[in-house]
């Protein structure tokens, strides 16, 4: 009889290691699935700027870019001083997307990221598509709006519950366009949403700052654009997915 109730338990525990074994298996299948379905991901992002190239984006006004620079895999604006270079834009155009950047400002500087942008409509990006805020809110040495705050759809809605990286410190941005829908999202945060030609979009308009910029939001597709406005902006990963 003992001998039965040793075979007993040498069976029960055979089961059990078998049962176990092939948890783990089963867990590391889902662990493999799971960084299959990552860099599945990946691979539908098209990168901008990679730290090694600014081939895909050109002058706004026109030609290659010219004052921006690549340092230690960084894009720099040109900022203020003689090689002024001017803001940028995507040579491709993009009408629905999710735009991922990380970016940082030095104190007092001023810059932007642009969406829907049209070229030869008008000579400032900013008069033609809306705008997200890039600014040292803390430093800048003139007041300013609620929106014109960084993460704000510039001069028309302000962000909420924004939360701002100290300057010279990196921040994410993520930008979301599906027409007409579009959201802001600063450090993983969504702040500012709106829907572009809406009632109250349009009445927004007609009462700020664009009410005399014909081209302003009117388009559904455009280029992605990068301001060289004031002061030092730095860029790192840039990248884009269409949806």
């Amino acid at each position: 009889m003992r001998n039965f109730w040793n075979f007993v338990l040498i069976l029960t525990a055979a089961t059990a290691f078998s049962c176990s074994s092939s948890a783990k298996k089963s867990d590391k299948q889902e662990e493999s699935d799971i960084i299959q379905i990552e860099q599945k991901t990946d691979e539908e992002w098209e990168m901008l700027f990679d730290g090694k190239s600014i081939a895909k984006w050109e002058k706004f006004s026109g030609g290659e870019v010219t004052g921006w620079k690549i340092i230690d895999g960084e894009l720099h604006n040109s900022g203020v001083g003689s090689d002024h270079g001017g803001d940028i834009i995507t040579k491709k155009e993009y009408e629905n997307f999710e735009l991922f950047v990380e970016w940082k400002v030095s104190p007092q500087s001023n810059s932007g990221i642009f969406y829907h942008v049209q070229k030869g409509v008008t000579e400032k990006i900013y008069e033609s598509g809306p705008e997200y805020q890039l600014i040292d809110g803390k430093g800048w040495p003139t007041k300013i709006a609620d929106n014109q705050y960084t993460a704000s759809n510039y001069s028309m809605q302000a962000p909420e519950g924004a939360e701002v990286k100290p300057v010279e410190e990196w921040n994410t941005t993520r930008i979301v366009v599906q027409n007409p829908h579009v959201e802001h999202w600063l450090n993983g945060k969504k702040v500012v949403e709106y829907e572009l030609w809406s009632d109250e979009w349009k009445a927004q308009k007609a009462a700020g700052k664009w009410k005399d910029a014909e081209h302003y939001g009117m388009a559904k597709k455009g280029h992605i654009g990068l301001q060289d406005h004031g002061g030092l902006t730095i860029f790192r990963v840039i990248k884009i997915k269409e949806l």
